[in-house]
């Protein structure tokens, strides 16, 4: 997983100047979208129609998905998921690429539009601000946390009480399975399967 999506900027210094490198994501995120957002914007063709007024050379695969770039965003794919979040994969200029850019005419202004244009199209894609979207990935690390929590007591359970049956290890085994497979797609266990694995001890 994960990794909760980065929300605001940290300094990086170039030249003995600080400079706001953060609020892009580094591999594959996901970020929570508010209810009814999707369907209004007519899901992925309408996340494509808004990404061309943020980013240039979009392009959009057979399954929706939109590919763009803009300034040192050197590659920004997105979609909205089969659970109704919006997953991003975004590439950035690093290291001697970033710092050359950053000299480069006008490329820190480019740099700064190139995170002003990404927070704007969080904001109207997923229908919460950067704050809201802190809040939302707090709460999905706790439900992260509380299922990888559950399955850690239920492997110490097994182990440790002797007088657990057959049936019921072999229960909590289909349950740690299905909570694994789960989180390995991305997606957050619902608090309902986490249940069932805690009151089975």
């Amino acid at each position: 997983m994960k990794t909760p999506p980065l929300v605001g900027p940290h300094l990086s210094p170039f030249h003995g100047e600080p400079y706001l490198t953060g609020g892009f994501p580094g591999a594959m995120e996901r970020f929570a979208v508010k209810r009814g957002l999707i369907k209004s914007m007519g899901g992925n063709a309408g996340l494509a129609k808004l990404a061309e007024g943020y980013f240039d050379n979009i392009h959009v695969d057979d399954d929706g998905a939109f590919t763009g770039s803009f300034g040192l965003l050197v590659k920004v794919e997105g979609s909205y998921d089969s659970s109704g979040k919006l997953a991003v994969d975004v590439e950035q200029l690093k290291g001697a690429d970033l710092a050359a850019f950053l000299d480069s005419e006008n490329g820190r202004e480019q740099a700064m539009e190139s995170r002003k244009r990404w927070s704007g199209f969080l904001d109207e894609a997923t229908g919460y601000n950067a704050k809201q979207r802190g809040d939302k990935a707090k709460e999905d690390a706790k439900k992260l946390s509380k299922a990888k929590s559950a399955i850690k007591m239920a492997h110490k359970s097994i182990e440790m009480m002797k007088n657990v049956d057959e049936a019921t290890v072999k229960k909590a085994h289909q349950l740690i399975e299905a909570l694994e497979a789960t989180m390995e797609k991305g997606e957050l266990p619902t608090e309902t399967q986490v249940k069932k694995l805690n009151d089975l001890f």
